[in-house]
């Protein structure tokens, strides 16, 4: 059995203190093996975003444990937030300064990564004058940048259309297997989750808790229209609206 590559225990978060605190997360187990693309889904403000906060070691849990042992973690977000007086190839460079590589070294560095996006003829173009989609596929460059082995995203393709979506949906498929990277994805979209996940994690209503675990038994690639994954993708929605229903009472 392949080692986990994210292991939370018992893992709770509380913002605040007494009759104004807010508790984000309660008791959540959850591990995510070696190489393995995790969906995490649920309502709006179950937790989502804060758990991948306490994996990338930007906030710290109230209770419980979380191990990432010696992998090494990289976060992507929703919004791009390049900077846009750097060049594409320089927004990817960026993690190599702060290292301290040198400037042949992180160039050599930038230029592996914007082929592996498929953005080599981009590369001295600035933020905006590239599309939505390009802008993501820059924004996951600078992640893998940072030598990574633990991918996290936070709805990184939310804002885009349909098409572009899906097109992203291949290429982050293409570079998880070429990289073998470990994947925790916050969607609210059932059927991405679907489409990308090994497995879908489904999250209560605040505080959230590890509600259920879906596999996802189809072979890959596979298609968001496609009967299996709406199939899978309906029973998962019927057992969300339970939860946001019985939440709302």
């Amino acid at each position: 059995m392949t080692t986990a590559a994210v292991r939370l225990d018992g893992v709770s978060k509380t913002y605040g203190r007494g009759p104004d605190a807010v508790q984000a997360l309660d008791r959540v187990d959850l591990d995510a093996r070696g190489g393995e693309f995790v969906c995490l889904l649920g309502a709006s403000g179950c937790g989502k975003s804060t758990l991948l906060s306490l994996v990338a070691g930007l906030d710290a849990a109230t209770a419980g444990s979380v191990d990432i042992g010696q992998h090494r973690v990289s976060l992507m977000f929703q919004e791009p937030a390049l900077f846009p007086w750097l060049t594409v190839a320089g927004n990817v460079e960026l993690a190599g300064r702060v290292r301290g590589e040198a400037r042949d070294a992180r160039r050599e560095r930038s230029a592996e990564l914007l082929e592996l996006v498929r953005l080599s003829a981009f590369a001295r173009k600035r933020p905006h004058e590239l599309s939505g989609g390009m802008r993501q596929r820059t924004a996951l460059a600078r992640a893998l940048a940072q030598d990574a082995d633990v991918l996290l995203m936070d709805e990184p393709f939310g804002a885009l259309d349909a098409m572009t979506r899906d097109i992203l949906h291949d290429e982050l498929e293409r570079i998880w297997r070429q990289r073998a990277l470990t994947v925790l994805f916050v969607t609210h979209n059932v059927r991405e989750a679907v489409r990308l996940g090994d497995r879908v994690v489904l999250l209560s209503s605040r505080p959230g808790r590890v509600l259920e675990e879906f596999a996802v038994p189809h072979p890959r690639p596979r298609r968001i229209d496609s009967a299996e994954v709406a199939s899978l993708a309906a029973d998962i929605t019927d057992r969300l609206r339970r939860e946001v229903s019985r939440h709302a009472r």
